[in-house]
């Protein structure tokens, strides 16, 4: 097990498409999973139950289904002196009666011996996302493709994989103590707005450069102040804990709640602020959440919201941005904020869209933008309609440029 690798959460995953026998509890009395010979290496060839966590995930539910199951590993023909038929029997859990055939199914054996069954509906951008993450490229085979060791380079924790094993419920820790005095010592133990710790963030990294490389200085930026963030949480959190909730339960459900919430909520101010310190680095024009029609609020606009306004200044000379940590079904609503400019811009954080996502993205004339580290993540024909930060901050330059500005 190595430190910042997927191994340091999991011994192994195997993958394999449902089958509809597998998938349909109603047909299948049985309730199994088959198993292949390679699947031994992982889990052996003596019967074995397992505790096990369910997952199912799709791109409408903004939460995974889950329940408690128990996975049981045997030999169908224990009896056979010279044939083995290995399966997984799966107790009756609400996430096997979401499945349905065509699914991606990924079975996880955990450090701790425990196994997390994920399954994640056909052609959605979360299979996308799993399939990337445990290195599972698409196959047509009946069984199950395993991967040991997860050590490689592709098995190396970054903000892309952080992001997804998030969404399965693995809590990656990422803390920087050597700034936490610091920050209490400029914020107190309370969590400041999210202009000023993005400031923060940044004033920590004084090594990079956001003319000379637009992407990196990004990602650098936001993987900054996520540990930060979770530094100053992770302290302020063990303090109200110690206070204690004097048997109040509602309080600490509202207390639980709010934590989530502020995270959601930090993470795409988080992206703004950041995207708007790197055009006024650039010496770039915008508006930042100005009105256009029908009350839309875009994130924004550039050269800025006057022009927008002004029917004399060209609309080919304008450029809207959305910005969506995380696009789901959300990106169509970038698509009704700026009624001016045909062709929009969404920059996102998401990596592995589903193709069939990024191919409406592209026929609705919305260009996708991602810092340039998460491209890797996308197959090599919708790389081919994606643009990273510095190919966009070039296209509102020219513009610019071109407007006299």
């Amino acid at each position: 097990m190595r430190a910042g690798y997927l191994s340091e959460y999991f011994s192994g995953v195997a993958a394999k498409v449902l089958s509809g026998v597998e998938a349909d509890t109603y047909r299948s009395n049985q309730h199994e999973f088959n198993g292949v010979g390679d699947i031994k290496k992982l889990f052996g060839q003596e019967k074995h139950t397992y505790q096990a966590k369910f997952l199912y995930l799709n791109d409408t539910d903004d939460e995974p289904v889950t329940d408690d199951g128990i996975l049981t590993w045997y030999d169908a023909r224990a009896s056979h002196p010279k044939r083995s038929e290995f399966r997984f029997y799966f107790t009756d859990t609400t996430v096997m009666t979401c499945a349905e055939a065509g699914d991606l199914l990924v079975i996880g054996l955990r450090e701790d011996n425990s196994v997390l069954v994920i399954v994640a509906e056909q052609g959605s951008t979360i299979s996308s996302q799993i399939r990337w993450l445990f290195g599972f490229d698409k196959t047509s085979h009946p069984g199950f493709s395993v991967r040991e060791e997860l050590e490689s380079d592709q098995d190396r924790i970054a903000f892309a994989s952080r992001v997804i094993l998030e969404q399965i419920g693995v809590q990656v820790e990422v803390e920087e103590d050597n700034y936490l005095d610091g920050m209490l010592k400029k914020f107190g133990a309370a969590f400041p707005n999210t202009r000023d710790f993005s400031d923060y963030a940044r004033s920590t990294l004084d090594d990079i450069n956001a003319v000379e490389d637009p992407d990196l200085t990004l990602m650098s930026w936001l993987e900054r102040e996520e540990i930060l963030f979770r530094t100053l949480e992770k302290y302020i959190i063990a303090e109200r804990v110690s206070a204690g909730f004097q048997h109040d339960v509602d309080s600490f459900l509202t207390f639980s709640l709010s934590v989530q919430n502020r995270r959601k909520s930090r993470a795409g101010y988080s992206l703004e602020n950041h995207l708007q310190q790197m055009f006024s680095s650039h010496n770039i024009l915008f508006s930042r959440g100005a009105i256009t029609e029908n009350r839309s609020k875009p994130d924004f606009v550039f050269p800025g919201i006057s022009m927008y306004h002004d029917n004399n200044f060209s609309s080919l000379l304008l450029t809207m941005l959305g910005v969506k940590t995380s696009c789901k079904d959300r990106w169509r609503q970038v698509l009704a904020e700026a009624d001016r400019i045909s062709n929009k811009h969404i920059v996102t954080l998401e990596p592995a869209i589903s193709e069939a996502q990024t191919n409406e993205m592209h026929a609705r004339s919305l260009q996708l933008v991602l810092p340039r580290s998460l491209h890797q993540t996308y197959t090599a024909q919708q790389q081919q309609n994606i643009i990273c930060i510095s190919d966009f901050l070039d296209i509102v330059k020219d513009k610019q440029r071109r407007a006299g500005l």
